[in-house]
């Protein structure tokens, strides 16, 4: 008995071969095959117990019962038309400039896959992004959203745990055959060790976590950039901190003690609550939000 919960595909094949008269013309017109559109006729006939069709030298001639259909099928596909397009006059509307923030590593290695696809969805977006080492202020407006890796403490702020990143030592091979693997964490003093160069609120928390071996009097190379420290890494330079996720795949960098240190950092999507009310930022802070919980979730 039809139940009347059938898919609207299949009544948008069902208007299309009304409209053109054969399986295959229909198919034609809606950018389907042949076979498809004929699945759909049965599957609307089944739902609904009536023969809607009849097959004739000329193509398929429709019975009474589809006759008394077509309007109300018609304006089904009217309003399924007018949906659309308040859907992409939302798109096309939305609009306006958003300030992202974010550490130099994430800029480079993790929003470009996230950004661009939204830029492209909403042509009229304008994303700016701020990548330091340094957290912007948001209070104060510095950035509209802020991509973290500890999570903020002011009221005022909306924030969205996405996942975790796990920072460890690495090297490179070329590195480890000049200079040998440490066998421990006491033996690094033995090495070139790259690091920070000044203390940020965010460095004087993870100090708290790191041995006396990488304390920044022992660091032959200091640097605030996270992704010049990546490139000294890369290089052979020496044994560094990055994200263990970065280093998946490849081959220029090898973890180092790793079952010795380990030091596992959330991630945070933050914006100020007051921006709760622009679109466009609501919009981008749940495409970042999205984006970067997929792709933590892909190295769980």
């Amino acid at each position: 008995m039809y139940s009347g919960n059938i898919d609207w595909e299949l009544y948008r094949s069902f208007l299309a071969v009304l409209q053109q008269g054969s399986l295959s013309a229909a198919a034609r017109a809606l950018n389907s095959t042949q076979p498809t559109i004929g699945r759909h006729i049965a599957a609307l006939e089944k739902a609904l117990e009536l023969s809607l069709f009849i097959r004739s030298p000329g193509g398929l001639l429709a019975t009474d019962a589809a006759k008394a259909l077509r309007g109300q099928v018609e304006v089904m596909a009217s309003t399924a038309a007018a949906i659309e397009r308040v859907a992409t006059g939302q798109q096309q509307e939305l609009g306006g400039v958003v300030r992202i923030t974010a550490s130099e590593v994430v800029g480079v290695a993790l929003l470009p896959d996230i950004i661009t696809p939204l830029q492209q969805q909403y042509p009229g977006l304008k994303l700016e992004l701020v990548l330091s080492s340094q957290a912007q202020d948001l209070l104060h407006r510095e950035a509209d959203i802020a991509i973290r890796m500890f999570r903020p403490k002011q009221t005022q702020l909306v924030a969205r745990r996405v996942g975790h990143s796990v920072l460890a030592l690495h090297a490179s091979p070329a590195y480890l055959e000049r200079f040998g693997y440490p066998e421990s964490v006491e033996a690094l003093a033995q090495h070139a060790i790259i690091g920070f160069d000044s203390l940020s609120d965010f460095i004087r928390k993870l100090t708290k976590s790191l041995p006396p071996e990488l304390d920044r009097e022992n660091f032959v190379f200091s640097c605030d950039s996270d992704l010049a420290q990546l490139a000294l890494i890369r290089a052979g330079a020496g044994i560094g901190i990055c994200q263990a996720i970065l280093a998946k795949g490849d081959d220029k960098l090898v973890p180092v003690l790793a079952e010795a240190f380990q030091l596992k950092m959330d991630v945070w999507v933050t914006m100020h609550e007051d921006l709760r009310n622009s679109q466009p930022c609501v919009r981008v802070f749940e495409a970042l939000a999205d984006g970067f919980r997929t792709y933590f979730q892909s190295f769980d």
